[in-house]
């Protein structure tokens, strides 16, 4: 099975870039931009990749993502996923990536957009990947924010694949980013939300009404309302299940008590991806051995969960038919 997962043609909708930031790498920017940092050893840092929820998560997010300063560091960053990616028979990424965070930190948009776009036209050219972009905003901070940041993202809109919201779910509900939802509709962008995870039912609910999102990225806690359930059924709206982050966050206490199997038995259109793979244990090959050995799947589930990831994947049609026949010779 193991052999199985890896030469899988694995397809991940829901990577935030700055959460693949390893320890290694993150001393390696630290040393060349001149910043000092909490820890005296790779180890150390490593030994400080815990926390109890996803507040405690958000900050140690936030403090490792402050080596990330030039075009260079964006590249590198993103590289550094990629290949390890590819690796593991990764062939395609939705990456979203937090402008928010970079920008009040002084970085211009400009240098965060030049290193990511570098790197995903690199991957493409020469890694056999395909990336898709999506500009997420932080729903912890001001929606107007938010709206002035898709604003001057302007000139990269038609390299944009989607724009998403994430960060701190708890009493941030998707109506507050509204107007940005719509304008990214005007814009012809496709709209994801992270609903569902720490937040309620409720949450995932709002995000299809209200913000108009094709996708639900997590979304486990639709199980709480039989009506959203059919809803999700009905419209085949994807969600973008994170095994192992859900452990590292404690949205279930042990992978064996996660939803998945509940999900796919009630016929929800499931993907599974790593979301912020430093953190939370490891990459797409990780999660999808841990499912394997936590819930006895066979190949079949994991062709069906795949397909369900290709058919919406953020790609051209010729990219899709292609991954669709990779995956029928595994």
């Amino acid at each position: 099975m193991h052999e199985f997962l890896r030469n899988l043609p694995k397809v991940e909708l829901h990577l935030h870039i700055e959460g693949s930031l390893e320890p290694e790498l993150m001393f390696a920017l630290a040393q060349r931009n001149g910043i000092e940092l909490p820890y005296t050893t790779v180890q150390e840092a490593k030994d400080a990749y815990h926390f109890n929820d996803l507040q405690g998560f958000l900050n140690l997010y936030f403090q490792g993502m402050s080596v990330l300063r030039n075009e260079e560091d964006f590249y590198d960053l993103a590289m550094d996923y990629f290949k390890r990616a590819r690796e593991e028979g990764v062939v395609h990424i939705d990456m979203h990536f937090d402008p928010q965070a970079h920008l009040q930190r002084g970085v211009p948009l400009e240098v965060v957009m030049a290193g990511l776009l570098k790197a995903k036209q690199e991957a493409e050219d020469n890694l056999d990947l395909s990336i898709g972009m999506i500009m997420a905003f932080l729903r912890d901070r001001p929606a107007e924010e938010a709206l002035h940041v898709l604003e001057q993202a302007a000139p990269y809109w038609k390299m944009l694949d989607a724009i998403g919201l994430d960060s701190a779910e708890q009493n941030n509900p998707p109506v507050k980013f509204v107007e940005v939802f719509k304008r990214a509709k005007q814009l012809g962008l496709v709209r994801v939300a992270h609903a569902g995870e720490e937040g309620p039912a409720d949450y995932i609910k709002e995000a299809l009404d209200i913000l108009d999102v094709q996708r639900i990225d997590h979304g486990v806690r639709c199980l709480e309302s039989d009506v959203l359930v059919e809803r999700l059924r009905s419209e085949q709206i994807v969600l973008t299940v994170c095994p192992l982050s859900n452990v590292s966050l404690k949205v279930v206490e042990d992978l064996r008590d996660h939803p998945l199997p509940k999900l796919l038995a009630e016929g929800l259109k499931v993907t599974i991806s790593s979301d912020d793979p430093a953190y939370f244990g490891g990459g797409m090959l990780t999660n999808h051995i841990a499912c394997a050995d936590a819930f006895d799947w066979d190949e079949a589930v994991f062709r069906q969960i795949t397909r369900n990831a290709i058919e919406k994947a953020f790609t051209s049609p010729g990219r899709r038919e292609e991954l669709l026949a990779r995956l029928a010779g595994v």
